[in-house]
């Protein structure tokens, strides 16, 4: 991959913060934008607006193409069996919302136990927390080595006849950690137990296919993939998405109603309810398209170069400073989520904003992770196919001359 080639594409690289260029390492939170998808977001404004599925019309038909190619374009693009599979959603937290409502109401019982693991993300453990609260279940998580990796040592008693849902991240939002989710997957089929994979930081950065895994569920979002806010994704089954209720209840997703009684669609539109986000899913299309027309064989490679590259400059820094995650960059994304002792995450994210470089801190919506490393927040780089080594390079400067100041400051 040509890096400033593909750079040049994203209009917001131009950009100057505090007079410095844009140095932009916060993907993990949001991916940048290309120049073809914000023109297809407002082409579609202009050339094609209309609700989808309701009209006869001509700009109704254009809009329902656009937002039905999009789905036939996710399935293929994580190997779907087909594009029914696909439901539309607002981002991953939704996805995974409506698969603890829609399938966890309708069969965990009490006494039933959901396995997650202590890397997850909030939207990956809240919705089972209320669940359980509400259905007298339990979870239980897969421990966490001190590596970042998953202690799967005692994974056969874990995943037990009890075991109703086994719910876990593909990739860490911190560690980076890219998890052995087919084995787990395998496990978890093997006692009849759903299997659900949020996919957020996974589907944006690896090769996906859902069928290979043989998962049961999986959760993505358009913005961290080139693609507009607004739109996440929740591949399932035909099996599993025949047996949930409908989420919400509206326009779109009935058959028939009667003044006592309504009948739904199947799959996915009876999880489609009210007007959908249309627009973005049609722009959405057009980034599914950028990235297959780069390869995401070679959107991995770039990554595994590019956090290689970091890892090593950051070290040369101080060897004090704490990376988080697994050294083994074949288990491990484009994410560089770093303590440096005796300077507080935030003020790390400041002192590099003012060299023009975006980076996220605090607890990544994964506190109980935090607790797990023993820190309140870290500061974190992530990367993407946007970003070079020249990135790299400013991150660095920037952090030596905040170790030099913050050092200075505590004499």
């Amino acid at each position: 991959m040509k890096e400033m080639s593909v750079r040049n594409d994203f209009p917001i690289m131009e950009r100057l913060i505090h007079d410095k260029p844009l140095t932009y390492l916060d993907s993990a939170a949001t991916s940048q934008k290309p120049a073809v998808v914000i023109d297809a977001l407002a082409d579609f404004y202009r050339n094609n607006n209309a609700n989808v599925h309701r009209g006869i019309y001509t700009l109704s038909e254009e809009s329902t193409l656009a937002y039905e190619t999009t789905r036939d374009k996710v399935a293929k693009f994580i190997k779907a069996g087909s594009e029914r599979n696909i439901i539309f959603t607002r981002n991953t937290t939704e996805s995974l919302n409506l698969v603890a409502y829609s399938w966890g109401r309708e069969h965990i019982k009490p006494g039933d136990e959901i396995l997650i693991t202590p890397m997850e993300h909030h939207s990956n453990i809240v919705p089972w927390m209320i669940l359980c609260n509400e259905m007298g279940s339990i979870i239980k998580y897969i421990p966490l080595d001190d590596d970042g990796t998953l202690d799967l040592s005692n994974l056969d008693e874990l995943i037990s006849e009890k075991t109703k849902i086994v719910s876990l991240t593909h990739m860490s939002n911190v560690l980076g950690t890219i998890n052995p989710i087919k084995e787990i997957i395998a496990k978890a089929n093997k006692v009849s137990a759903l299997s659900v994979v949020d996919g957020a930081q996974g589907a944006p950065h690896l090769p996906v296919d859902v069928v290979d895994l043989d998962v049961d569920l999986y959760a993505f979002s358009a913005h961290k993939m080139l693609g507009p806010t607004g739109v996440g994704v929740l591949y399932g089954k035909d099996e599993v998405l025949s047996s949930m209720r409908p989420f919400l209840g509206g326009g779109e997703m009935i058959d028939e109603v009667y003044e006592d009684r309504f009948t739904w669609k199947e799959a996915p539109l009876k999880f489609e309810a009210g007007t959908p986000n249309f627009a973005d899913v049609a722009a959405f299309g057009v980034a599914i398209d950028y990235l297959e027309n780069i390869g995401m064989h070679n959107v991995r490679k770039h990554e595994i170069d590019i956090t290689n590259y970091a890892m090593e400059q950051v070290k040369k820094i101080d060897q004090s400073i704490k990376i988080f995650g697994p050294e083994n960059l074949d288990i491990r994304g484009g994410v560089l989520a770093f303590d440096f002792p005796g300077v507080h995450p935030h003020d790390v994210a400041q002192m590099m904003d003012w060299d023009g470089i975006q980076i996220r801190a605090g607890h990544h919506c994964a506190q109980p992770l935090m607790r797990r490393l023993g820190v309140s927040a870290t500061a974190r780089a992530s990367f993407y196919i946007y970003n070079n080594e020249e990135d790299v390079d400013r991150f660095v400067d920037s952090l030596k001359k905040g170790g030099e100041y913050f050092g200075d400051a505590s004499r």
